[in-house]
């Protein structure tokens, strides 16, 4: 694995990323290819996502406890209990 380094990710779309301009031109690698090409099509995205300091974390963790609760109570309860259950988290 890499060490993540300042020259891995551009800071706007003007500049442009080496190493997935590289990926992008490997014949023999298809899925490498593909996945940098995907990289290359959602850039702005991908460029937030790094750099921003926001997250998604606390969503997640909310679904994933919602999940949970509903994998407990499979077959067990109604709907209702259901509802209360989850507006109590």
């Amino acid at each position: 694995m890499c060490a993540p380094s300042a020259t891995w990710w551009p800071t706007s779309r003007a500049t442009s990323c080496p190493w997935i301009e590289a990926a992008t031109s490997a014949a023999d690698l298809p899925g490498l290819r593909g996945f940098a090409q995907h990289l290359e099509r959602d850039l702005d995205a991908v460029i937030a996502g790094l750099t921003l300091p926001w997250n998604s974390g606390v969503v997640e963790g909310r679904v994933n406890r919602i999940k949970m609760l509903k994998r407990q109570m499979f077959g067990g309860a109604g709907f209702e209990l259901l509802r209360k259950r989850v507006l109590l988290v």
